[in-house]
């Protein structure tokens, strides 16, 4: 797997050298094709910066955050080069190649962590609204459970349908919630999880539903802020009216 590593210099690396502020290692996923949007949503520019800028820039914020790897079609590594060395970003540690499908490109974001990092957190690049207290909160979950993932109660009223589009029935929605990133694990367990996964050749759609396979319990972080995943153009223009929305001062 090709992947780029990003030199870091100064007292800061001597530190990460010796590997013991390494607290949370984060992948960010960002090797899709975005075919249902017809361009790279993940560099369209919202709020002044490409949208996987604005989403690396939170875990760059986070306190808990000690690195990160960016997981990307080898076609836009220079490009996230550049970016990253524009923005001055300081955490990123490589950017490597992702895979056909999502949890091969996890999987590839697993094989190059830094050997110290105790927990991992998975975040879709295409949720640039992430901020930074969405991550500590759930990374103070994840130190007393060991997985934990932001879920949004579902507020709709969802209904079943047949083949024909014929409503069939009510879903009660009081214990469903929609699942978000980041998840956050301890490393060894996201690790057992994705040999699990693997080896039984089987498919999943996000770490939660990994690790549900050991048996092992989930804790879910609701979040009532926006952290919606573009996946729409109009979801562009969403994202920037909360960005630009944020950046207002806060009336007293």
């Amino acid at each position: 797997m090709k992947g780029y590593k990003v030199e870091q210099t100064g007292f800061y690396s001597t530190l990460q050298h010796f590997n013991f502020l390494t607290v949370v290692s984060a992948i960010i996923v960002a090797a899709g094709d975005s075919r249902r949007m017809g361009f790279d949503k993940l560099f369209a520019v919202i709020a002044g910066k490409p949208v996987v800028a604005h989403t690396i820039c939170a875990f760059e914020r986070a306190k808990s955050v000690d690195g990160i790897v960016v997981v990307a079609r080898e076609d836009r590594h220079d490009e996230i080069k550049r970016m990253i060395g524009d923005e001055n970003f300081k955490k990123v540690r490589s950017i490597i190649s992702g895979g056909k499908r999502r949890q091969d490109s996890v999987r590839a974001g697993l094989d190059h962590l830094e050997s110290a990092a105790r927990y991992v957190a998975v975040h879709d690049a295409a949720r640039p609204l992430v901020t930074p207290d969405q991550i500590e909160r759930l990374f103070q979950q994840c130190q007393i459970h060991g997985a934990a993932a932001l879920a949004e109660p579902v507020n709709d009223t969802l209904k079943r349908a047949d083949a024909d589009l014929l409503v069939t029935g009510s879903v009660d929605r009081r214990e469903l919630y929609a699942m978000q990133t980041p998840q956050m694990f301890w490393r060894a367990l996201i690790d057992e999880a994705y040999r699990a996964v693997y080896a039984e050749d089987i498919l999943v759609t996000d770490e939660v539903s990994a690790v549900e396979r050991l048996g092992r319990k989930i804790t879910l972080v609701p979040n009532e802020d926006f952290n919606f995943k573009i996946t729409y153009p109009r979801d562009l223009l969403l994202a920037e009216f909360v960005l630009t929305q944020r950046r207002k001062p806060v009336a007293n």
